[in-house]
């Protein structure tokens, strides 16, 4: 296994950057690549469900739960008043892979892949951000100086990744801004 390496992608609310990732997970690891994904959520969530031993745990003040079995296992930290984790922090938790693919942390310094949706209705993103490396869109951008690749093309939208997910340790040093 390689070093890994990270790409993000970015792009507003109902862009697609979800519905786009569970498209490139499956390509990816038919390709061989170990795939990671890191998503940042705007909001509080849960991943355990009311009733259950991790949730009853959590709520009941546990500031880490870890649940384990045979087939997986999930890490539970709870912040309380704590500050949110930084993208270099998370990224430093990722256990051994080939590709992080983290979805959101659009203002943060790692190069990105801007999925764009005109029906969102909002502006794009590549115009004001250098760290945003190529489009995948449902519309042409003539005037981008960065590739736009079709939204549907999966299989281009891959080898891009694959050609331009920079090495975790690039990533952190431009994290921290060094």
């Amino acid at each position: 296994m390689s070093a890994a390496r990270v790409l993000g992608l970015v792009g507003w609310s109902g862009s697609g950057k979800t519905t786009l990732l569970l498209k490139l997970i499956p390509r990816l690891a038919a390709r061989g690549a170990r795939v990671a994904t890191l998503k940042h959520a705007h909001h509080g969530f849960d991943v355990d469900l009311p009733g259950k031993d991790s949730y009853e745990h959590r709520k009941a003040g546990a500031c880490e739960v870890i649940v384990s079995s045979a087939r997986r296992w999930a890490q539970i930290h709870e912040l309380g008043d704590a500050a949110e984790a930084t993208l270099a922090q998370l990224l430093q938790r990722v256990s051994p892979c080939d590709l992080i693919l983290v979805e959101g942390f659009k203002s943060e310094q790692h190069a990105k892949l801007e999925v764009f949706r005109q029906a969102v209705g909002k502006a794009a993103l590549h115009p004001s951000d250098p760290r945003i490396i190529a489009i995948a869109s449902d519309q042409p951008f003539p005037q981008a100086r960065i590739p736009v690749l079709d939204l549907n093309d999966v299989a281009a939208i891959a080898d891009l990744v694959e050609a331009r997910a920079e090495p975790l340790e690039a990533v952190l040093t431009a994290l921290a801004g060094r």
